[in-house]
């Protein structure tokens, strides 16, 4: 890796937009949040693809994972290095059909790409909130979803889809907001984060709590190079490592050494494995385009993930989902087994509502959803045309 990495990979005031939109929330309604404090002056920002019908009644709400953003579709431009995350499923004649449906990507609160996050000038004295940023829940980010749904006048949204943690924002549409929702498609996700998921997550903050460069959060004006850049390489490489399967891993690299003419005899403890090449690059690609204090928030909203959480049990919330559900797994996903999908679906179905269940076979482990666009496309674009409007 080079050492050449800004403090923040987040997006600044000042930057190129891309196609990213803007809206400001009143700054006499602050954002609660489920830790008791507020967050003043919030701005989230979106992207949005097709045109919204004359009773509003086709639009599509699209939630992302972890460490995605608004640039669901389209192409790289500047400030958006590269093509959006769902770049032909959702666009004109795709299965999210942009010819037929307004559809709508919010960056989520706590984000770094536009939306207030921890790199966001705080309204008090306009340097960067750092250390100061709350921590929030995936509840508090549908709440500002919904502010957003009320500031582009949209009641009722036909349909909320997502994977990973853009999965748990549905799941948390349908039941603290059941009566603005008409489908919903969570993707590899689950009702409640799991004790291994939570250990994955833990692995990754304590890299970035252990890097002197971190500073307790509050590092945005720190030199070129001098920023958290190694603590958030290692978090993204444990991550990495979870979102693919064996299989992929063994296939792709197997026991190959970087420099293919090393001689075992005349190894170095360092000398690479050519995965290790592979984690390397990816941990290259975040820290450019990531902010470290955004990753921290946005993986603990995910490991606080519980949908019963002052609901009293999984049955009484799932009981709370009135609208239609189409439930993916991922054949291979260890990250989020499907198991957990198949529980939305049985859960749902016993307490009154309706959910079918698919499953993508890929040997791609939990990014299958980001990567095999066809096995993802048909059925939901099966399932919208079930319930076309």
């Amino acid at each position: 890796m080079r050492q050449d990495y800004p403090a923040t990979g987040a997006w600044r005031v000042g930057s190129p937009f891309g196609s990213r939109k803007f809206l400001d929330f009143q700054t006499d309604r602050p954002v609660a949040l489920d830790s008791g404090k507020t967050l003043q002056q919030v701005t989230i920002a979106y992207e949005s693809w097709g045109k919204l019908n004359a009773d509003k009644s086709n639009a599509i709400l699209l939630c992302h994972a972890w460490t995605g953003d608004s640039h669901a579709a389209g192409s790289a431009q500047e400030s958006q290095p590269a093509p959006g995350w769902w770049d032909g499923l959702v666009g004109s004649g795709c299965a999210i059909d942009t010819d037929k449906y307004f559809v709508v990507c919010t960056n989520s609160l706590g984000g770094c790409q536009g939306s207030t996050g921890p790199a966001s000038p705080h309204p008090i004295d306009g340097k960067p909130y750092g250390s100061r940023f709350p921590v929030i829940t995936v509840r508090d980010m549908v709440r500002a979803q919904v502010r957003v749904s009320d500031m582009l006048g949209i009641e009722v949204w036909h349909s909320v889809i997502g994977g990973s943690m853009g999965g748990m924002q549905v799941l948390e549409w349908g039941i603290t907001f059941p009566h603005r929702v008409r489908t919903l498609v969570p993707i590899a996700t689950c009702l409640q984060a799991t004790a291994q998921q939570i250990a994955w997550g833990a692995i990754g903050r304590r890299s970035i709590r252990l890097d002197p460069k971190w500073n307790g959060g509050d590092y945005y004006d720190a030199e070129v190079g001098q920023g958290p850049w190694q603590g958030l390489a290692i978090a993204r490489m444990v991550a990495q490592v979870t979102f693919r399967s064996d299989n992929v891993f063994t296939d792709r690299f197997g026991r190959e050494l970087a420099d293919m003419d090393a001689d075992y005899n005349g190894l170095g403890l360092w000398d690479k494995f050519e995965v290790e090449n592979y984690l390397d690059h990816h941990g290259d690609k975040l820290i450019r385009r990531f902010d470290t204090n955004s990753y921290l928030i946005i993986g603990k909203a995910m490991d606080l993930h519980d949908v019963a959480r002052g609901r009293g049990n999984l049955e009484t919330a799932a009981s709370r989902i009135a609208a239609p559900v189409l439930s993916v797994g991922i054949s291979s996903d260890i990250l989020y087994p499907t198991y957990q999908q198949k529980q939305i679906r049985d859960l749902i179905n016993q307490t009154g509502g309706s959910c079918e269940y698919f499953e993508i076979d890929s040997p791609h482990g939990h990014d299958a959803f980001l990567i095999n666009l066809d096995q993802v496309g048909r059925p939901v674009a099966e399932f919208l045309a079930r319930y076309s409007l």
